[in-house]
């Protein structure tokens, strides 16, 4: 890895180098934070966790090969190089932030409410084309993730799309500061982590640090049909590039979609115009949101210097990732797995999706975390939804969740609605309602544990 030799680390992290002056101008190959992924070469970054230190594993990654470790302690007798530092998780920010200076590709920085992963994939999908790609893997989008997102960049990458994700204010500015990014994406500002955030111009604010180190001759693309995004005019000199679908009359979209055709759980077709040209793309994942995350897509194609037709080919191969609208056909069943996180617009953007089912269609929600003050009324909201795109059957557990149940039960009275105090003990009841033929919505904040509901009808029904 570029300049990243021990002696440039320790300095960048203001620790304390112990070790042999030879090792002392060997360049790492990776850093990792888990002992299992920590190879030959690696740097290691013990973090403390509630239950585990990783400190405890750092005679197991010498025995890997690891050329050196981070530590918050000293290591008496230790015959490896090491970097004693006052705070690993503070160094591996600092050592990110000095390795991100080195690089000269491209990085694009991606984050808003709702569908920061999804956009992601997107954008990859369509840089793929002409470029080798890094992209954030899993959640690896918070303070910790970030930086070793970074750390993954080698010599052959060309550019990288990393997710940035935060719930307070000062946290955006801190990932800013480590990605620099050259493009900013903010996909939306919805209803999500209010308990800190308070209001949606408070979580505005907090997204719109991540211009706070956005290159000089940066890019911004924004969600043009955001009420709260379309009011960012020009940021630190830069014109945002505005994409939607020409609905909001009082800001100019650069780019903009059209003909938009349902295919149901097929996925969708669309024209989109941008100042290239035209191009009619297929994208293969259900869902109208999809069509904001190719029109973005398109738009950093474009800042990067890519061809129509290979952005059309890049929105056409994207594919889906586990518990984000993935589409699993199992035992006669359409399960769809969008079960790692949710807020009331992805549950919303979620259920339209449900309803494309061509026979019974069953939504097993849950509860959303981090709502605030009105989070009984936004869970009502969810489940009066439910009702209004006539999903025939909801199944729900937890606490606010009755509320969601209440929702879809005052909506109408020919939705079958059931509420349970816990998931296990709606689970049950899910596998033995399920027949073939049904498709299955599955979405529940992360903290509700849905992914054991996905394995279960998989599993009963392979």
């Amino acid at each position: 890895m570029k300049n990243m030799t021990l002696e440039n680390i320790a300095k960048a992290c203001k620790g304390v180098y112990f070790g042999g002056e030879q090792e002392k101008q060997k360049e790492i190959c990776g850093a990792a934070t888990d002992s299992r992924q920590a190879a030959e070469g690696f740097l290691f970054i013990p973090i403390k966790g509630a239950r585990v230190d990783g400190h405890d594993f750092i005679p197991d990654v010498f025995e890997k090969g690891a050329l050196a470790v981070l530590s918050e302690r000293k290591l008496p007798g230790c015959e490896k190089p090491y970097i004693l530092v006052t705070s690993t998780e503070q160094a591996l920010k600092d050592i990110a932030r000095f390795y991100r200076r080195q690089l000269t590709i491209p990085v694009v920085g991606v984050t808003g409410s709702v569908g920061k992963t999804s956009t992601k994939e997107m954008i990859a999908s369509v840089l793929s084309e002409k470029y080798n790609v890094l992209k954030t893997a899993g959640n690896y989008n918070n303070e910790i993730g970030l930086p070793l997102t970074l750390l993954r960049i080698q010599e052959e990458h060309e550019a990288a799309v990393v997710e940035m994700g935060i719930s307070d204010f000062g946290e955006m500015h801190r990932l800013a500061e480590m990605a620099q990014p050259d493009i900013c994406v903010i996909t939306n500002i919805g209803i999500c982590h209010l308990e800190n955030l308070k209001t949606r111009d408070g979580i505005l604010k907090a997204k719109s640090e991540i211009f706070d180190f956005l290159k000089p001759k940066g890019r911004i693309l924004l969600n043009g049909e955001d009420d709260k995004l379309s009011t960012l005019k020009c940021v630190k000199g830069i014109q945002p590039v505005f994409y939607g679908f020409g609905e909001k009359k009082d800001v100019q979209q650069d780019i903009y979609g059209d003909n938009i055709r349902n295919c149901g759980l097929k996925g969708m077709e669309a024209d989109i115009h941008t100042p290239e040209g035209m191009i009619s793309v297929h994208i293969p994942i259900p869902g109208q949101h999809n069509i904001f995350n190719a029109m973005a897509a398109a738009g950093v194609g474009l800042a990067l210097g890519m061809e129509l037709g290979e952005i059309q080919a890049g929105i056409a191969s994207v594919e889906t990732i586990g518990g984000r609208t993935n589409l699993i056909e199992t035992g006669g069943l359409m399960v769809i797995d969008d079960c790692y996180n949710a807020n009331p617009v992805s549950m919303r953007a979620s259920i339209d999706v449900l309803s494309n089912g061509l026979a019974r269609t069953v939504a097993v929600l849950g509860d959303m975390g981090e709502l605030g003050e009105d989070e009984r009324a936004l869970h009502y909201q969810v489940g009066a939804y439910v009702a209004e795109k006539q999903i025939d059957t909801l199944f729900c557990a937890g606490t606010l969740s009755e509320e969601t149940a209440r929702g879809a039960r005052e909506a109408n009275d020919w939705c079958e609605v059931f509420h349970f105090d816990s998931r296990d003990e709606m689970l049950s009841q899910v596998l033995d309602y399920l027949q073939e033929g049904d498709t299955v919505l599955v979405k529940a904040s992360h903290f509700m544990d849905y992914p054991k509901v996905v394995e279960a009808i998989k599993e009963k029904f392979q």
